[in-house]
């Protein structure tokens, strides 16, 4: 139960004072940055601008208090803005409810269950292409806000939302175009600068706030045409979430369950990937089943208070620590800032022109996007592992993350099979010297009867090789057939199988089987399974050198 224990708990002990000042001001730096992001993320979403505030204060103080990570910061990602955009656009938004809920539980279920390290297993190539599948789909998204193109609706999929596009090029708004060029130019400069010039005032506002200020100030004053977040969504909610159970019925289940999964899945990823860029930031290990549980409460509790899916996130999380962040007191209090926030400040959100939230998200996908990573892997890795990475990504784009990884996890672990049974053997010894053999094996082999064959195995016998161990093939003059699995780590049931079908092929033709170094799992399979019992615990010897002298007993 250790490994579930909430790490604010952990960080209470020792908590100074000096610490906690750190800490607050760093929530409410984070919150700043927080802002913008959390309702261009709702929006893009296909939800209310609220409710990706509500998202950062609900499953964000969930995670920092429950969580598995001292720094963690939680709330909306772009990761998940092509995925809930699906599900709304298909269920509603009681089903994107019910789904977020359902990935919480999921969520929670991997945590007890200690799966936090089984993340690992998802391999970089499907991260990579789905990462840069996401930020493609997210990037194609936000093009009707930043030209401002009248359309009724944009279509999910994203050859129709390309050709909704260019049916409705003549319906670019000039201003708002240059609403959001001007938008990205802030962030960009203002970044730059702040590399170059670094203050109080930089550290503090980033780029995308500064841009939404900015330009809501420009719209507002000079009285321009362009969309706002108010003149499409109406008067905003400036009151706190409230607690709301959704309609549930078991055919809804059913439909969601897969696009659940693969919230908890992106979820579990995203989150601990986080936790490990930010233990290497601080000099600290996450818990990684704790840091499950806090994102499953998280998303939970999101779901229940009209949120979206939730998960860490690394810039917000980056900048805790840099603003000297160390618990999670600043997570807390980057939720708490985010509350008052929504309660004073909301209405002035509906001023912030459609084309400039457009802007951050562009900037934000640009970002995300890790280009250097897919072109290098084009380049340098196996066929097998670009086949995995071009498919991931495509499929993420041309159809949806749930068919990507699905069929991305299937394709790689179809392909790591094929690779392992390709690296075991079986072949007969021709009683040379290997390099690797002793003298003392070299003397006994150049003295064996040739009524002994003995067969090196090498690799892991599962099903995708087994059926090489049929394929030991004998000699009339063979009286003894020894299997050396030195090199053996592991066997499975279609070994097993095989074994008992070669030991009934050698039975009937009255030859012997002598098993040389088997190791311990494949020694337990056989054990549990009988086959020792079955041909006599005495035919296991521990090395070739015994193997062979039974052998030659056998024979006399």
């Amino acid at each position: 139960m250790k490994e579930l224990r909430p790490k604010l708990f952990d960080c209470l002990k020792g908590y100074t004072g000096n610490q906690l000042v750190k800490d607050i001001i760093s929530g409410i730096i984070v919150a700043i940055i927080a802002l913008p992001l959390s309702i261009a993320l709702a929006i893009a979403s296909g939800v209310g601008p609220e409710q990706g505030l509500y998202t950062a204060i609900i499953a964000g103080f969930f995670i920092s208090f429950f969580g598995g990570s001292r720094v963690q910061i939680g709330g909306p990602t772009a990761a998940f803005v092509v995925i809930i955009y699906g599900i709304v656009m298909k269920n509603g938004l009681d089903g994107l409810i019910v789904a977020t809920i359902m990935a919480g539980v999921f969520l929670v279920i991997m945590g007890i269950c200690h799966f936090g390290s089984l993340i690992k297993y998802i391999p970089y190539t499907i991260t990579t292409g789905f990462t840069c599948g996401i930020a493609v789909t997210l990037f194609v998204g936000q093009l009707k806000d930043f030209f401002g193109f009248r359309m009724d609706s944009v279509p999910s999929e994203f050859f129709p939302k390309i050709v909704a596009y260019v049916k409705s090029a003549g319906t670019i708004n000039v201003t708002a175009t240059l609403i959001g060029l001007l938008a990205v130019l802030i962030m960009i400069l203002w970044s730059k600068i702040a590399a170059k010039w670094p203050n109080p005032v930089m550290s503090v506002l980033p780029g995308s706030l500064v841009a939404i200020v900015a330009t809501t100030l420009i719209v507002y004053f000079g009285g321009l045409e362009v969309n706002t977040i108010g003149s499409v969504y109406g008067k905003l909610s400036s009151s706190f979430p409230k607690f709301h159970i959704p309609n549930v019925t078991f055919a809804m289940l059913q439909d969601l369950i897969q696009p659940a999964f693969t919230i908890a899945i992106l979820a579990g990823i995203e989150s601990l990937l986080s936790a490990v860029v930010s233990d290497g930031m601080i000099g600290d290990t996450h818990k990684s089943n704790a840091e499950l549980v806090g994102q499953g409460l998280g998303n939970i509790f999101s779901g229940l208070f009209g949120g979206i899916p939730a998960t860490g996130a690394i810039a917000r999380t980056a900048a805790n620590v840099r603003n000297g962040g160390r618990t999670p007191i600043a997570g807390i209090t980057h939720c708490i800032t985010l509350t008052l926030i929504l309660l004073l400040l909301m209405p002035l959100a509906a001023l912030i022109p459609m084309t400039t939230l457009a802007a951050v998200l562009l900037v934000v996908a640009a970002n995300m996007a890790d280009w250097k990573s897919f072109i290098r892997l084009c380049k340098t890795a196996p066929k097998s592992d670009i086949l995995v990475l071009v498919v991931t990504f495509l499929l993420t784009v041309f159809f949806d993350l749930v068919v990507a990884i699905e069929v991305g996890v299937i394709l790689a672990s179809l392909l790591f099979m094929k690779r392992m049974a390709d690296t075991a053997s079986i072949s007969g010894w021709k009683y040379v010297e290997e390099p690797e053999t002793t003298p003392e094996e070299a003397e006994k082999l150049r003295g064996m009867s040739k009524a002994i064959r003995v067969f090196e195995i090498s690799g892991p016998m599962f099903f995708a090789a087994a059926d090489r161990i049929l394929k030991i093939n004998k000699k009339d003059f063979t009286k003894v057939i020894v299997v050396r699995m030195r090199a053996v780590p592991a066997i499975d049931a279609s070994a097993i199988k095989n074994f008992h079908a070669l030991y009934e092929d050698a039975k009937r033709e009255g030859i012997e089987l002598v098993f040389s170094h088997v190791n311990e799992q494949p020694y337990s399979a056989l054990l549990k399974d009988g086959f020792v019992e079955l041909i006599g615990e005495e035919r296991f010897r521990k090395d070739i050198n015994e193997a062979i002298d039974y052998a030659e007993t056998l024979i006399k």
